[in-house]
């Protein structure tokens, strides 16, 4: 039988609801969110009934965001349904666009809830069929499309992509510039059912607004100065597959109302044109802007931010990757070095560690760039601080550093330098450097590993 969880701190409702339910579901109660999140990992049910109110702190909604959140990063394709209040609508819209699959409004009434129960069954299977026709190769989309990441959130973000391809849901793509939104659009597409259809990115914020209408939807002949024969917009080139709407934060709100229209009935007309058009494709959007502000502002749309943000995947920036920056810069090295025709390149122990210094406001964009550039512009085989555009040695203050360092990121730090610079001045001579650092080879080689400091940078 199907696995079912219910999480309510009231006795009297979850014994009601297993009673009710008992007979169609094997159904798994937990009275808070310990509980449910042990139940959660260990049993891992398809659908939870999730209480927004919750011990220790029933009085508010904190504790059922933390399970729901916790959850939806476990397992991002599991249907919860929020219990909430009557007078919690503000809540209820906020776990939906958390991620959460419907809400119910207390007291349950058990065939009211049973249906909605019985459709997030229904739509899990149908993506877990879905997702066991994908070809196996999508399981490691990290690898297979060129996307490179070890740390945990990118590891979220590759286990994310790889169980929505197999739907056909909405998907919303946030993140800062340059941190790779079209990359994942591309890879959602190449690992789902479509990818045998086209992809076509589409740029909202770099289209003048007269234009970007006919360039989504298409013109009839005619339909204004210079219309002179019927042209099809990027929707109808988009039939069969997926269309990216990169910035969509930049879309003007009349064309987010014929969007709106478009993404509840399947269906577009054509500027100048009255024919219903009938579209098949996929819709993923992508922003660097905060939605939620722009709604507050009225320049974004509610009801269609819930509609092109059934699922929510959130990039990291560079800065807080760790030592991804190192083995993507390693990649871009070895891919320019080829395209320049350039002899086999590394990173100077400096370069590397200016590498994982900076902050790259421009992310994986900003990275690409000067390694590109280095790689043009360097004159020997190690490249370093200044050939990737830095022309000084930035020194973090101590206050700044003891402010922001604890005592083993600290240490870890110095250990990083003084490696570094020992292999430095050994010119990569790992035993003259372990000599130099009054250490065993077999100890440095266990403090590069440690600290993530492969031999190839050093």
């Amino acid at each position: 039988m199907e696995k079912l969880l219910i999480v309510d701190d009231n006795q009297d409702i979850r014994q009601q609801l297993k009673w009710g339910l008992n007979q169609d579901f094997q159904v798994l109660l937990a009275a808070d969110g310990r509980e449910a999140l042990t139940s959660f990992k260990k049993e891992r049910p398809s659908v939870v009934v999730l209480d927004l109110g919750l011990p220790p702190n029933a009085d508010t909604s904190v504790e059922g965001f933390r399970c729901l959140e916790e959850m939806l990063v476990i397992n991002p394709a599991v249907k919860i349904i929020m219990l909430t209040g009557n007078n919690e609508r503000e809540n209820a819209l906020r776990a939906m666009r958390t991620g959460a699959f419907d809400f119910y409004a207390k007291p349950p009434i058990l065939s009211e809830l049973k249906v909605i129960i019985g459709r997030a069954f229904h739509l899990a299977n149908i993506e877990e069929q879905n997702l066991s026709l994908v070809e196996p190769d999508a399981a490691d989309l990290g690898d297979q499309w060129g996307m490179v990441g070890s740390c945990p959130e990118m590891q979220a973000v590759f286990s994310t992509i790889r169980k929505v391809s197999a739907s056909n849901a909405p998907i919303l793509i946030t993140g800062e510039s340059g941190t790779g939104k079209e990359l994942v659009a591309s890879a959602i597409h190449e690992a789902s059912l479509r990818r045998k259809g086209p992809f076509v990115p589409i740029n909202c914020g770099a289209i003048p607004e007269n234009l970007l209408e006919s360039e989504l939807f298409g013109h009839e002949k005619g339909a204004f100065t210079g219309a002179h024969v019927a042209v099809q917009g990027k929707l109808t080139y988009a039939q069969r597959g997926t269309l990216f709407l990169d910035e969509i934060g930049e879309l003007p709100v009349n064309l987010q109302v014929k969007l709106l229209r478009f993404l509840q009935e399947g269906t577009i007309q054509r500027v100048g044109g009255r024919e219903e058009i009938t579209i098949d494709t996929r819709t993923i959007c992508a922003t660097n802007v905060d939605i939620e502000r722009a709604i507050q502002e009225g320049k974004f749309r509610e009801d269609l931010y819930y509609r092109i943000g059934v699922i929510n995947i959130k990039l990291p920036p560079l800065r807080e990757r760790g030592d991804d920056v190192v083995a993507i810069s390693e990649k871009f090295l070895k891919f320019y070095a080829k395209e320049n025709k350039k002899k086999t390149m590394r990173f100077s122990p400096a370069g590397a560690a200016f590498l994982r210094r900076h902050d790259w406001p421009g992310n994986v964009r900003e990275l690409r760039n000067r390694v590109q550039r280095a790689v043009i512009m360097c004159e020997g085989t190690s490249i370093g601080p200044l050939d990737l555009g830095c022309d000084t040695e930035p020194q973090t203050p101590p206050e700044k550093l003891r402010d922001q360092l604890s005592l083993r990121e600290a240490r870890e730090r110095m250990e990083r330098e003084m490696i570094l610079a020992a292999i430095e001045r050994q010119s990569g001579n790992i035993l003259k450097a372990a000599e130099d650092l009054g250490i065993s080879r077999p100890t440095l080689y266990d403090l590069m590993r440690k600290l993530s400091l492969h031999q190839g940078t050093v």
